[in-house]
């Protein structure tokens, strides 16, 4: 039971009306080993009988929670078993059928994303996994609900440089079938390193091998929140302002640690984890970039937002923890371009550019995301760009990703408007030098020698 005093509640009223403090998901994690069989009919069938048994309370227990408490619960979502393990060795085509039976049970739960469509290939590919990122480009641009990604390296096991390569054209492919709807298919799609299993945010969700057969994980956000705690501190220095942020994750944990257990008490299902990442969203008001310069940044990009994003990222997960046992997922800060106005106002100015914000992704939860840049940009270059950002998570012992956007016919300067949660990304520049010698070599990079801990 989570005491909650008077003013406690009125500091969370203050938060949810005037600071964009929000639920920002309720992911529920299914398993479908369950499901295996050798016929397709029969495994989509499975699939889409047990994800609407499980699930079919979801979104009327979220809105029944948001009425009791008041909480905005902005997303109900569903994680599965990464697809590759479930369909094995079947063609491409049928991984598409799957792609298509997921996509069915999300509409039919009222769901806005299903993540899990994907595959584990940071030490080599199995048969089921090669065919399935080959499928991935069809299957996005055929759905509208499932979400993919693919993890190709770990610090355990090093980085698939294979798989790196072949995601480069992967993305490409898929840009050029969804390029009618701004190549919306990528803002579907992220390559990993050290991908979490009980991560709840898209589009990297799925639900873990290690996970029950059923799990219910929340997501909380508030950079709002965040950004008004560091303004009202005024001139304090910094072991202070890290006690203000720390402080403020506490209380926002504290709301989604409360939420997580009246969801899983409700929906039957354990508790997994509360995922404090500070996700933000285009709304004015609601944004790590402002956050950064809450602290004393001129703007997001200038020298010092390193070292604020570090701080920031290292306070917000202390807080976390101490507000919750079962603090998983992502937990952190994200820097999603396209979905945080000030990141995009930072880049429109020139002072955010991809190179800073590679050293950024050095210290923060995830990586390079939702990021658009050029659509003739070469598969190459896509590739070492991931290779880049996999490469830091590897040899730092931490979670990295991309999620690239090669804005098929839009050059520097313009934009991708995808609208809601996932808004709108000015095309970057990106260096275009050659990887490709480097790319199509293949093999694996060894893993770092820190790894050896047995």
């Amino acid at each position: 039971m989570i005491n909650i005093n008077k003013d406690e509640i009125l500091e969370t009223i203050n938060m949810i009306d005037t600071e964009h403090l929000d639920v920002r998901t309720i992911t529920m994690g299914i398993s479908l080993f369950d499901c295996i069989t050798d016929d397709i009919t029969r495994l989509c069938d499975k699939i889409y009988d047990k994800l609407t048994f499980c699930a079919k309370n979801l979104v009327s227990t979220g809105e029944e929670i948001e009425k009791i408490y008041g909480i905005p619960i902005i997303n109900k979502r569903v994680s599965v078993t990464p697809i590759s393990l479930v369909g094995s060795n079947i063609s491409s085509e049928d991984y598409v059928k799957i792609a298509k039976t997921l996509d069915r049970a999300a509409d039919t739960l009222g769901i806005n994303f299903i993540g899990g469509y994907g595959a584990l290939v940071q030490k080599g590919y199995t048969v089921g996994a090669k065919r399935l990122i080959e499928s991935i480009p069809e299957a996005l641009s055929t759905t509208n609900r499932v979400c993919s990604s693919v993890n190709v390296a770990s610090t355990k096991a090093g980085i698939n440089m294979d798989a790196v390569r072949d995601m480069g054209k992967i993305i490409k492919r898929t840009a050029e079938l969804t390029k009618d709807n701004e190549s919306i298919g990528c803002a579907k799609l992220v390559v990993f390193a050290n991908v979490p299993e009980d991560n709840p945010f898209m589009a990297g969700a799925f639900h873990g091998m290690g996970e029950a057969d059923c799990a219910i994980n929340v997501g909380v956000s508030g950079p709002g929140v965040v950004s008004s705690a560091i303004k009202k501190a005024g001139d304090c220095d910094i072991t202070e302002l890290a006690e203000v942020v720390k402080k403020t994750a506490f209380k926002i944990t504290r709301m989604g640690q409360l939420v997580a257990r009246e969801a899983s008490a409700r929906l039957n299902a354990p508790f997994g984890i509360v995922d404090l990442s500070l996700a933000p969203t285009p709304a004015v008001g609601d944004s790590v970039a402002h956050i950064l310069e809450a602290m004393g940044l001129e703007t997001c990009g200038a020298c010092g937002t390193t070292a604020c994003l570090a701080l920031l990222n290292d306070a917000v997960k202390k807080g976390g923890v101490m507000a919750s046992s079962h603090v998983g997922g992502l937990s952190g800060a994200f820097i999603p371009v396209s979905e945080d106005a000030g990141m995009i106002n930072a880049v429109e100015s020139g002072c955010l550019t991809l190179e800073k914000l590679e050293a950024m992704t050095a210290v923060c939860s995830v990586g390079l995301d939702m990021i658009a840049v050029p659509g003739d940009t070469p598969a190459d270059v896509i590739s070492a760009l991931i290779a880049d950002e996999i490469a830091i998570g590897v040899v730092n012992t931490k979670t990295t990703a991309v999620r690239v956007i090669p804005a098929i016919g839009k050059g520097i300067g313009d934009s991708v408007h995808f609208g809601g949660l996932l808004g709108d990304a000015p095309v970057m520049r990106i260096n275009t030098a050659s990887p490709a010698k480097f790319i199509s070599r293949g093999g694996r990079v060894p893993a770092p020698i820190h790894s050896l801990k047995n």
